[in-house]
């Protein structure tokens, strides 16, 4: 979920049951929920909507679409609508969800336009570029969920991490790690 300058928040749905490990992905949307309570689709047929950050100007959505591994941009309309739907950064293989592939979790905007994407599939957290350049790669010993810049002057990465993604793991832990950037956060949230 991400709220936008307006008070509007766009909400992301993963389509099925995430803990029932026999359910099939299904393409998912978008909602967006006005300050006065009303909520509408404004995107559908994404495979798993996840982390979305919008930019400093307010003007474009990026979603990270986990099961689809790629991030999808939007136009944000003045009523709030979402239109132009293009892919933003296209990773490997679509649809796996294997381990070693990216698969695009939280995800956060930093000054330079690029995205920071954690990757629980590979214990990565991606500096990304437009078009899937990963100018940066930071291997983790746990699972990134998600992450997002902070801190003095927006330049500390703070990462969500999990030592598992299984629900029933009742001895898992997470914390959360810090790692300092080059650029400063920018956008929301």
């Amino acid at each position: 979920m991400v709220i936008d300058g307006k008070g509007r928040a766009y909400i992301g749905n993963m389509g099925y049951d995430f803990s029932d490990y026999q359910a099939s992905p299904k393409p998912a949307p978008i909602l967006l929920v006005t300050p006065d309570g009303n909520a509408r689709i404004v995107a559908d047929g994404l495979a798993f909507p996840n982390g979305m950050v919008i930019t400093v100007d307010g003007q474009t959505l990026i979603v990270a679409e986990s099961h689809g591994a790629c991030l999808t941009a939007f136009t944000i309309e003045p009523n709030g609508s979402l239109s132009h739907r293009r892919t933003w950064a296209q990773f490997e293989n679509p649809g796996d969800f294997k381990e070693g592939q990216v698969t695009p979790d939280g995800i956060c905007l930093d000054a330079e336009g690029a995205v920071w994407v954690a990757s629980p599939n590979t214990r990565e957290v991606l500096h990304v570029r437009e078009n899937a350049e990963i100018a940066t790669r930071i291997r983790l010993e746990t699972i990134p969920l998600a992450c997002m810049l902070g801190g003095t002057e927006r330049r500390t990465l703070f990462i969500a991490t999990t030592e598992s993604l299984d629900p029933s793991d009742t001895q898992a832990k997470g914390r959360v790690e810090t790692i300092r950037v080059n650029a400063p956060g920018d956008g929301m949230p």
